[in-house]
Protein backbone atom coordinates (compact mmCIF):
# COMPACT_ATOMS: atom_id res chain seq x y z
CA UNK A 1 0.00 0.00 0.00
CA UNK A 2 1.26 3.44 -0.95
CA UNK A 3 -0.94 6.02 0.84
CA UNK A 4 1.00 8.99 -0.53
CA UNK A 5 0.98 7.86 -4.16
CA UNK A 6 -1.39 9.35 -6.69
CA UNK A 7 -3.67 6.91 -8.49
CA UNK A 8 -1.99 7.87 -11.76
CA UNK A 9 1.35 6.74 -10.33
CA UNK A 10 -0.04 3.27 -9.64
CA UNK A 11 -1.93 2.54 -12.86
CA UNK A 12 -1.42 2.99 -16.59
CA UNK A 13 -3.95 3.21 -19.38
CA UNK A 14 -2.33 0.72 -21.74
CA UNK A 15 -4.96 0.16 -24.43
CA UNK A 16 -8.50 1.21 -25.26
CA UNK A 17 -11.42 0.40 -27.46
CA UNK A 18 -12.87 3.87 -27.75
CA UNK A 19 -16.60 4.50 -27.22
CA UNK A 20 -18.51 3.77 -30.41
CA UNK A 21 -21.54 2.13 -31.93
CA UNK A 22 -19.73 -1.16 -32.50
CA UNK A 23 -21.13 -3.17 -35.40
CA UNK A 24 -21.71 -6.89 -34.94
CA UNK A 25 -18.25 -8.44 -34.90
CA UNK A 26 -15.06 -8.42 -32.83
CA UNK A 27 -12.81 -5.50 -31.94
CA UNK A 28 -9.54 -6.05 -30.07
CA UNK A 29 -6.88 -3.92 -28.44
CA UNK A 30 -3.28 -4.22 -29.51
CA UNK A 31 -1.00 -6.73 -27.81
CA UNK A 32 0.42 -5.57 -24.45
CA UNK A 33 3.58 -6.86 -22.78
CA UNK A 34 2.97 -8.09 -19.23
CA UNK A 35 6.59 -7.43 -18.24
CA UNK A 36 6.11 -3.95 -16.79
CA UNK A 37 3.19 -4.35 -14.36
CA UNK A 38 2.27 -6.71 -11.53
CA UNK A 39 -1.37 -6.92 -12.60
CA UNK A 40 -3.87 -5.87 -15.23
CA UNK A 41 -7.52 -4.88 -15.15
CA UNK A 42 -9.79 -4.79 -18.18
CA UNK A 43 -12.96 -2.73 -18.02
CA UNK A 44 -15.72 -3.39 -20.56
CA UNK A 45 -18.60 -0.94 -20.76
CA UNK A 46 -21.91 -1.07 -22.59
CA UNK A 47 -24.19 1.78 -23.47
CA UNK A 48 -27.50 1.10 -25.15
CA UNK A 49 -27.41 -2.29 -26.86
CA UNK A 50 -29.15 -2.91 -30.17
CA UNK A 51 -32.25 -5.08 -30.46
CA UNK A 52 -31.43 -8.63 -29.28
CA UNK A 53 -27.72 -7.74 -29.13
CA UNK A 54 -25.12 -9.59 -27.08
CA UNK A 55 -21.68 -8.56 -25.84
CA UNK A 56 -18.84 -10.95 -25.03
CA UNK A 57 -15.34 -10.06 -23.90
CA UNK A 58 -12.22 -12.08 -23.16
CA UNK A 59 -8.51 -11.79 -22.59
CA UNK A 60 -6.13 -13.58 -24.90
CA UNK A 61 -2.39 -14.29 -24.68
CA UNK A 62 0.35 -14.48 -27.30
CA UNK A 63 4.08 -15.07 -27.63
CA UNK A 64 4.85 -11.58 -28.98
CA UNK A 65 3.40 -8.21 -29.95
CA UNK A 66 2.36 -9.60 -33.33
CA UNK A 67 -0.02 -12.09 -31.73
CA UNK A 68 1.97 -15.22 -32.56
CA UNK A 69 0.18 -18.39 -31.34
CA UNK A 70 -2.68 -16.36 -29.82
CA UNK A 71 -5.01 -18.26 -27.51
CA UNK A 72 -7.59 -17.49 -24.86
CA UNK A 73 -6.56 -17.17 -21.21
CA UNK A 74 -8.51 -19.78 -19.26
CA UNK A 75 -11.16 -18.28 -16.99
CA UNK A 76 -10.73 -14.74 -18.34
CA UNK A 77 -14.00 -14.24 -20.25
CA UNK A 78 -17.12 -12.44 -19.04
CA UNK A 79 -20.55 -13.99 -18.89
CA UNK A 80 -22.38 -12.81 -21.99
CA UNK A 81 -24.18 -9.48 -21.59
CA UNK A 82 -27.61 -9.48 -23.29
CA UNK A 83 -29.96 -6.67 -24.35
CA UNK A 84 -32.65 -7.58 -21.79
CA UNK A 85 -30.40 -6.70 -18.83
CA UNK A 86 -27.27 -5.27 -20.41
CA UNK A 87 -27.76 -1.59 -21.20
CA UNK A 88 -25.29 0.70 -19.41
CA UNK A 89 -23.34 -2.02 -17.59
CA UNK A 90 -19.69 -2.66 -16.77
CA UNK A 91 -17.66 -5.86 -16.47
CA UNK A 92 -14.16 -6.24 -15.03
CA UNK A 93 -11.55 -8.87 -15.88
CA UNK A 94 -8.45 -9.19 -13.68
CA UNK A 95 -5.29 -11.00 -14.76
CA UNK A 96 -1.78 -11.35 -13.38
CA UNK A 97 1.28 -12.25 -15.46
CA UNK A 98 1.62 -15.57 -13.63
CA UNK A 99 -1.81 -16.62 -14.97
CA UNK A 100 -0.41 -16.73 -18.50
CA UNK A 101 1.28 -19.73 -20.06
CA UNK A 102 4.71 -18.27 -19.26
CA UNK A 103 6.32 -21.72 -19.26
CA UNK A 104 5.73 -21.76 -23.01
CA UNK A 105 6.79 -18.14 -23.51
CA UNK A 106 3.43 -16.32 -23.49
CA UNK A 107 4.02 -12.76 -22.31
CA UNK A 108 1.51 -10.55 -24.16
CA UNK A 109 -2.21 -9.96 -23.62
CA UNK A 110 -5.06 -8.26 -25.44
CA UNK A 111 -8.74 -7.67 -24.81
CA UNK A 112 -11.32 -8.69 -27.42
CA UNK A 113 -14.92 -7.47 -27.36
CA UNK A 114 -17.49 -9.17 -29.58
CA UNK A 115 -20.91 -7.71 -30.32
CA UNK A 116 -23.48 -10.15 -31.65
CA UNK A 117 -26.68 -9.56 -33.66
CA UNK A 118 -26.94 -5.73 -33.70
CA UNK A 119 -24.70 -2.68 -33.38
CA UNK A 120 -24.30 -1.57 -29.77
CA UNK A 121 -22.59 1.17 -27.80
CA UNK A 122 -19.40 -0.23 -26.24
CA UNK A 123 -16.03 0.84 -24.92
CA UNK A 124 -13.22 -0.90 -23.09
CA UNK A 125 -9.79 -0.34 -21.64
CA UNK A 126 -6.87 -2.28 -20.25
CA UNK A 127 -5.16 -0.83 -17.19
CA UNK A 128 -1.71 -1.83 -15.95
CA UNK A 129 -1.53 -1.96 -12.15
CA UNK A 130 1.45 -1.50 -9.84
CA UNK A 131 4.33 -0.84 -12.22
CA UNK A 132 7.55 -2.77 -11.86
CA UNK A 133 9.60 0.33 -12.81
CA UNK A 134 8.97 4.11 -12.68
CA UNK A 135 5.62 5.72 -12.05
CA UNK A 136 2.87 3.93 -13.93
CA UNK A 137 1.75 7.02 -15.81
CA UNK A 138 5.02 6.86 -17.78
CA UNK A 139 3.49 3.83 -19.56
CA UNK A 140 0.20 5.45 -20.58
CA UNK A 141 -0.77 5.06 -24.22
CA UNK A 142 -0.34 8.15 -26.41
CA UNK A 143 -4.08 8.90 -26.36
CA UNK A 144 -3.86 9.90 -22.68
CA UNK A 145 -3.48 13.65 -23.08
CA UNK A 146 -3.82 14.85 -19.48
CA UNK A 147 -2.94 13.63 -16.01
CA UNK A 148 -4.02 16.09 -13.33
Amino acid sequence: MFPNAKGSELLSVLATIDPAAQAAGTVSTGWISVANHHGFLSLVQTGVLGTSATVDAKLQQALDSSGTSAKDITGKAITQIVKATGDNKQALINVKPEELDTVNGFGFVRLSVTVGVAASQTSALVIGLNPRFAPADASNQAAVVQVI
